[in-house]
């Protein structure tokens, strides 16, 4: 584990109870503000246990930042530092939005969980990317995913889609086409197969000509198994890079927080183990031929290795880090290295799959 990712959690422990005080959204922002100042990263924690390829690019170590951490590319530069291998910012959208009426972010302590009803709030597509275009001729050592959505006021919503790619893909390394938030209203229609073939059209006649981008689809664990195959046959029609799985779910399991019955999409811990079983799905609709991307209910090493075995070849963190803090990405990639010497494999990547 860095230096810098132990000193950041040994901070944290420090003014943790200040922070879980502090309102949510507000302490996310005050989060943000600390980290933009910070230098830029110029080392990826990897190594050859590590570092794994998918979709043409190199991810020194799998352990990724999720988007809605750093929806205006506000602190991308930053990540490195706590160990993550990729980062991905957004959910950007072609015109700036409010997102929902506040409060709209809330932490279910007691199930190490959150729920948020955000909206897709960020500061439009054009401030980001004069953001990451300055991060790009500088460099980041890892990979940067960008995220893009539709404003919730479009009249055609997969314009939006085309719009994003036509602004973004000159400036990430792969897209992610969000059709999985559950704070849009409809948006969520859009992994209908005749809809999610025409959202694909679309982004893939925007993209720049001869330097296309890698697309990942970021789905829904509320999925029915009609649905997966659906949308795995799409996946391999379209050429789609990898399936991101998944976003937030509008399930409610037990919950012990008093905020329990609020609306929105639940993340955390009560999201494990939805979240691995989808994995498994989409793997199994596949053949094991789709490469995945697991996020939702990661909070351990030993939760991302549950997910590499059940073939995802990358993963995703966020909302554990409110719990877990700062440093989770740097222990949960030493944790990997420890595990797949333990269970015998080379590299982390030789094991994506092999609980088929």
């Amino acid at each position: 584990m860095s230096l810098f990712a132990s000193a950041a959690d040994a901070a944290y422990a420090l003014v943790r109870p200040l922070v879980h005080a502090t309102d949510g959204e507000a302490a996310h922002n005050l989060t943000l503000s600390a980290l933009q100042p910070l230098p830029r990263a110029r080392r990826a924690l990897t190594g050859p246990v590590l570092a794994t390829e998918l979709a043409g690019l190199h991810f020194p170590n799998p352990v990724g930042l999720a988007p809605g951490f750093d929806k205006d590319a506000r602190a991308a530069h930053a990540m490195p530092h706590f160990g993550f291998g990729f980062v991905e910012v957004g959910t950007l959208t072609p015109l700036p939005q409010e997102g929902n009426p506040r409060p709209r972010l809330f932490r279910l302590v007691e199930d190490r969980a959150v729920i948020n009803r955000m909206g897709f709030n960020n500061g439009g597509q054009a401030r980001a990317a004069e953001r990451i275009a300055c991060l790009r001729r500088y460099g980041l050592p890892v990979p940067l995913g960008i995220n893009i959505g539709a404003n919730k006021d479009s009249a055609d919503r997969i314009a939006d889609y085309a719009k994003g790619t036509a602004a973004m893909a000159p400036l990430g390394d792969y897209l992610t086409v969000n059709i999985s938030s559950p704070n849009t209203p409809g948006l969520r229609a859009l992994q209908d197969k005749g809809a999610l073939e025409a959202l694909l059209d679309g982004v893939a006649a925007a993209q720049p000509k001869g330097a296309a981008k890698p697309v990942f689809l970021k789905v829904a664990p509320d999925l029915e198994p009609a649905d997966i195959d659906d949308i795995v046959a799409v996946a391999f029609d379209k050429g789609l890079a990898a399936v991101i799985v998944s976003n937030t779910t509008i399930a409610r399991p037990l919950l012990a927080s008093r905020h329990a019955g609020e609306a929105g999409g639940l993340s955390g811990a009560p999201l494990t183990a939805l979240a691995l079983q989808r994995v498994r799905d989409f793997r199994a609709a596949s053949g094991g031929k789709l490469p995945l991307i697991a996020v939702g209910g990661i909070g351990s090493a030993e939760q991302a290795w549950d997910r590499i075995r059940a073939g995802a070849s990358l993963i995703q963190i966020y909302s554990a880090m409110v719990y877990e803090g700062p440093g989770l990405a740097a222990r949960i990639a030493r944790g990997l290295e420890t595990l797949a010497a333990r269970d015998g494999f080379a590299r982390v990547s030789d094991a994506v799959g092999v609980d088929d």
